[in-house]
C-alpha cells in the first residue's frame, strides 16, 4: 500500500506536461516531472516498479519523488534534495586572500629567486594571518585568482 498519494491538479498536469514536451529544463526536472505524471492517480496510475523500469531509475527515486511532492508541494518535487549536512565553511576568507596574494606577489626572501607554496603557507602562519594552512589551499587560492 502506497503511504503517499500522488494526486496532481489539472493545472499541475498542465505544468508538468509542458515541462515534458519542451524539454527545455535540467534533465532531472523532466525525470521527476514524467515520474509524477506517471504515478497520478488522476491520470497513468502506474505501480513504482513500472515507472522505474520506465524511466531507467530506482524505485527509491520513484518513492522520494512521491513523498516530496506530498509533503513539500511540487517545486519541492521537481528540484534536487537539498544537501543534509552544510557545505564545508571557506579556510580563507577575502582579507586573508589579499594577504596571500600580496604576499607571493612581493620579494621572495633572500637567497630565493620565487615564492613555494610552503614558503608562503608558513609565512601566512608566522605573520598570523591564519593559524594554520595547507599547501594545497594556498595552490588553490593562488590558481583561482592567477
Amino acid at each position: 500500500m502506497k503511504k503517499y498519494i500522488v494526486r496532481l491538479s489539472k493545472t499541475e498536469q498542465k505544468v508538468l506536461k509542458e515541462l515534458t514536451k519542451k524539454g527545455k529544463a535540467a534533465a532531472y526536472k523532466i525525470k521527476h516531472a514524467n515520474i509524477l505524471l506517471a504515478a497520478d492517480v488522476n491520470g497513468a496510475n502506474k505501480e513504482d516498479k513500472e515507472i522505474a523500469r520506465m524511466l531507467h531509475c530506482h524505485v527509491k527515486t520513484v518513492e522520494n519523488i512521491r513523498k516530496r511532492l506530498v509533503e513539500y508541494g511540487l517545486e519541492a518535487a521537481l528540484e534536487r534534495k537539498p544537501p543534509s549536512k552544510p557545505r564545508r565553511k571557506k579556510k580563507l576568507d577575502g582579507k586573508q586572500e589579499a594577504h596571500l596574494i600580496a604576499l607571493s606577489c612581493s620579494k621572495a626572501p633572500k637567497g630565493r629567486d620565487r615564492w613555494t607554496l610552503k614558503m608562503l603557507s608558513d609565512e601566512m602562519v608566522t605573520l598570523a594571518i591564519v593559524d594554520d594552512i595547507s599547501t594545497e589551499t594556498v595552490r588553490k587560492t593562488l590558481k583561482k585568482t592567477n
